[in-house]
């Protein structure tokens, strides 16, 4: 096959963790020809497919110069996306409005003939933190409001609370307010910007501790280890990016219940890779845009994460 990966700048990866490059390095192990993009080289015009900007590349093996590309340029040549096998969109976060442009485009492509996963409806209708409502089984004390005395009344019956942006990533703009409410009326105002943002509050769980546990599902099957990102330095946040540990480990029965239970529903939806994010045994967020974890697993553990993804994208684009 010939993939198309829509990501951030190569130059800027990080090969020893990154999941779009695991994704590269199996899918080219396998067979299959490689090329890549950003988002902001996929065009449209009238009379003609949506196309992009691509470099056709080969990855070398080297830990540095980790790539090679056939064009000296990266407006060098222009490709319809339908005239690639599978297109995997992997733009990172934040969901702002240039994203939510691409999806259009990519949609579009779609209509055109294209396989693009992960669905870009899909990615539109299932926002990151939002998308757990649709769980309130599994999820805990949570409440999402514009309104500065809606929160103030969710703290005075929870305590010790987690304020966060909806569009917020790798623990970004998070905040927790203790017994003591200090700083509570500066932090609203801070994420609410005078009632003009909306903002999730979600009770503090004290299982964090043990780590904000990444299960990663694949194809609506779920991977049987995940990785629980331990906060670290007295840090509340057990995001990698915010210092987090990763340390794999083997999917509780309430982990597997969880994913068991969304997993399926999701991937009928478009959704071939998602990220269910679990703290203690409470679903926090769904991540459907770029989950990663998958070289922190299968370091740990041994299980080959991207050949998992791979073989379930090979499937998707052959159907």
């Amino acid at each position: 096959m010939h993939l198309l990966f829509v990501a951030d700048p190569l130059e800027s990866f990080k090969i020893y963790k990154d999941t779009t490059f695991a994704m590269m390095r199996e899918a080219q192990a396998r067979g299959h020809q490689i090329s890549a993009c950003e988002a902001k080289d996929i065009m449209w015009q009238r009379g003609a497919a949506v196309a992009a900007w691509v470099r056709d590349i080969t990855l070398t093996g080297d830990l540095v110069h980790w790539f090679s590309a056939a064009q000296r340029k990266p407006d060098e040549r222009r490709q319809a996306l339908k005239d690639f096998d599978a297109v995997v969109m992997r733009k990172d976060p934040p969901f702002d409005s240039e994203f939510f442009y691409a999806t259009h485009l990519l949609e579009q492509a779609e209509r055109e003939g294209a396989k693009v996963f992960n669905k870009p409806r899909a990615l539109r209708d299932h926002p990151e933190k939002l998308a757990i409502l649709e769980w309130p089984q599994f999820i805990g004390p949570t409440l999402v409001t514009r309104d500065a005395q809606d929160i103030k009344r969710f703290h005075a019956e929870h305590h010790d609370i987690i304020l966060k942006p909806l569009d917020g990533m790798g623990g970004t703009g998070i905040f927790r307010v203790k017994a003591d409410g200090l700083n509570l009326g500066a932090i609203i105002e801070t994420l609410n910007r005078d009632g003009a943002q909306t903002v999730m509050v979600q009770k503090f769980l004290p299982a964090i501790s043990e780590g904000d546990k990444r299960i990663l599902v694949i194809g609506g099957q779920t991977v049987p280890y995940c990785l629980a990102r331990i906060p670290q330095g007295g840090e509340v946040r057990g995001n990698l990016a915010a210092g987090g540990k990763g340390v794999a480990q083997p999917l509780s029965p309430r982990d597997r219940d969880i994913a068991e239970a969304i997993g399926p529903v999701l991937a009928g939806r478009g959704l071939l890779l998602m990220g269910l994010d679990v703290i203690g045994d409470s679903l926090t967020e769904i991540n459907v845009t770029s989950p990663t974890c998958f070289q922190e697993i299968a370091d740990q553990t041994g299980f080959d994460v991207a050949a998992m993804f791979v073989q379930a994208l090979e499937a998707a684009a052959a159907s």
